[in-house]
């Protein structure tokens, strides 16, 4: 799971890289009670797709808990530092359904093609620097009928809670949050892309984030234009 550090649309990750490493040690204490219930909503829906789940953000490893015994899970970040924390709770806790964590960009993953039931991704999407080709990365690791599994803070597109989020702009800015991210942008995504936007529920305190499962259905889209 991905700090609060905002990071630019250059693609700095030396930037954020160290700056994960100063959040790393002092991650869990800040953030653990804020995500929990986005956290907990998120791995249920992972649960539901099968056993072999990716792990986008994994950071301190705060999900890693929550995946009984018999499931299959390979968790990535961006930053070591915040890994190691992972592998401690690991250790700790003797946690057997983690397959294994890496250092790995988001953009960028280095996994084969269809190996995962579920790709989750939690507080995250709004920080990489390319949330399209993140999402893209995500459908090729994906097996056919998968889903990709979102939980973040998004801008309302309108209406009272919309207003409501202009308004807290500044203090949620102090620990990372931004409204400039709508949902629209991960819907029109995955139009272009083949998938299905399952459902987009607000979950946690106050409804503040936002669960979006993606369901894909690239295989039924291409059986239909054949056919």
């Amino acid at each position: 799971m991905s700090s609060g550090v905002r990071m630019s649309q250059d693609g700095n990750l030396s930037t954020m890289t160290k700056a994960y490493a100063k959040w790393a040690p002092f991650y869990d204490a800040i953030y653990a009670r804020i995500l929990r219930q986005g956290r907990a909503d998120a791995v249920r829906a992972a649960l539901e797709c099968g056993r072999e789940i990716l792990e986008v953000g994994v950071g301190t490893g705060l999900s890693l808990g929550d995946y009984p015994e018999g499931y299959r899970i390979t968790g990535i970040d961006l930053s070591k530092p915040m890994l190691d924390r992972a592998a401690e709770k690991i250790a700790a806790q003797g946690l057997k359904a983690v397959k294994g964590l890496a250092v790995m960009d988001a953009c960028r993953l280095g996994l084969r093609d269809a190996a995962f039931d579920a790709v989750v991704g939690q507080y995250m999407i709004t920080l990489v620097p390319d949330a399209e080709m993140a999402l893209d990365e995500f459908a090729r690791v994906l097996k056919p009928g998968g889903e990709i599994i979102l939980v973040n803070h998004l801008g309302a597109e309108g209406g009272p809670v919309a207003i409501l989020q202009r308004a807290i702009a500044p203090i949620a800015r102090r620990i990372g949050l931004s409204s400039e991210f709508q949902l629209g942008r991960i819907r029109a995504w995955a139009h272009g892309a083949g998938f299905e936007m399952a459902s987009a529920k607000r979950v946690g305190l106050t409804g503040f984030f936002t669960l979006v499962r993606l369901k894909d259905r690239r295989a039924a889209a291409q059986a239909a234009e054949a056919a």
